[in-house]
């Protein structure tokens, strides 16, 4: 009888052990998959959507802040300004009005900060990440050739602070644009309109918006002749399509080659929708301009790219147009007034 206790005690210490080696197992396994999970999930956290709806006359106006406070002892940030009101309104930027963005300078130059002003808005972390991927790159301190005053024909540089990025058509070029992005297309399959097209006239030349890396130069079914150039610090991907038959981009382009905001890339036309290269198979002339943003290296050339409409952009950068010249011989436009940055 004695011995049969003692069976069942160490059958029932076996059985407890038994449970409790099982229960650290599951939790120890358990640990790793979460810690494991936590590192995958952080290495793949980034924006994966961007809906830039920012109103022309904000960015003019946070703009105009910015470039006249950068010398004062309280600067302005205008992507700061901007995604400010963009948390305020949750996104919805129809509730803008002047007056919010006054008030809100008018705090600054009293002395609160930014991260004052936005530690309960839950959703401005992402505005400002979003929005500096976008527009990150448009101001800063440059030097610039100018003409000399007394004597034009000579050129000399000079140190400037306000907007570097450039119009992507040349300066005394004309173009018209509307918002077309999001607007239907059929060529190969219906889809929408990722771009904003400037229309004009063929051979004008066309300038890069910003310096960067030329990542895509040659022929696309859709799109044409184009070039695709990535900014420097990775985040825009700027393209240029339906460019000239023939003559699309300045000679001494290739992949690889790096730009500076302002040079001559390349010739409006009217080039694309055609499997055969350099065929003319658009009706008007243009300049199909668009902007993909880059978060992370997956979204480039995937299902998971990000275009934004760049139609308010592009009226933005109107006030910035490079001056350009043609070489009669090569037949190439080179742009007047070098820059430095």
């Amino acid at each position: 009888m004695v011995f049969k206790i003692k069976i069942q005690k160490l059958i029932i210490i076996l059985l407890i052990v038994t449970i409790l080696a099982s229960l650290f197992v599951y939790y120890d396994s358990n640990s790793l998959y979460n810690s494991a999970y936590a590192v995958s999930a952080a290495d793949k956290k980034f924006i994966k959507y961007v809906e830039f709806n920012v109103p022309y006359t904000l960015m003019d106006s946070a703009m105009k802040y910015d470039i006249n406070s950068h010398d004062t002892d309280k600067p302005l940030n205008w992507i700061e300004l901007i995604a400010y009101l963009a948390a305020k309104y949750g996104g919805n930027f129809s509730k803008y009005k002047s007056k919010n963005l006054d008030e809100l300078v008018n705090k600054l130059k009293k002395g609160e900060t930014i991260e004052e002003l936005t530690k309960n808005m839950k959703y401005y972390s992402y505005y400002f990440e979003a929005y500096t991927a976008v527009l990150g790159g448009f101001l800063g301190e440059f030097e610039i050739e100018v003409p000399v005053k007394d004597a034009p024909e000579q050129k000399e540089w000079v140190k400037k602070y306000g907007l570097i990025a450039f119009s992507p058509v040349a300066r005394d070029f004309y173009y018209s644009h509307y918002d077309d992005f999001g607007d239907s297309r059929s060529y190969g399959f219906k889809r929408k309109h990722l771009g904003n097209d400037l229309i004009g006239q063929v051979g004008i030349p066309i300038v890069a918006v910003e310096g960067g890396v030329v990542e895509a130069l040659g022929w696309n079914k859709y799109g044409g002749w184009r070039i695709g150039i990535r900014s420097f610090d990775k985040k825009r991907y700027y393209y240029y399509a339906h460019l000239r038959k023939n003559f699309p981009y300045n000679k001494d382009l290739k992949e690889g080659s790096i730009v500076k905001a302002g040079d001559v890339i390349g010739y409006m036309g009217r080039t694309g929708y055609s499997d055969t290269e350099n065929t003319n198979n658009i009706t008007t002339p243009h300049l199909h301009f668009g902007m993909q943003l880059i978060f992370d290296e997956s979204q480039k050339e995937s299902d998971n790219e990000i275009w934004i409409n760049v139609y308010n952009i592009v009226r933005l950068l109107s006030r910035n147009k490079s001056k350009t010249v043609k070489n009669m011989e090569t037949k190439e436009y080179k742009r007047v007034y070098d820059i430095k940055y």
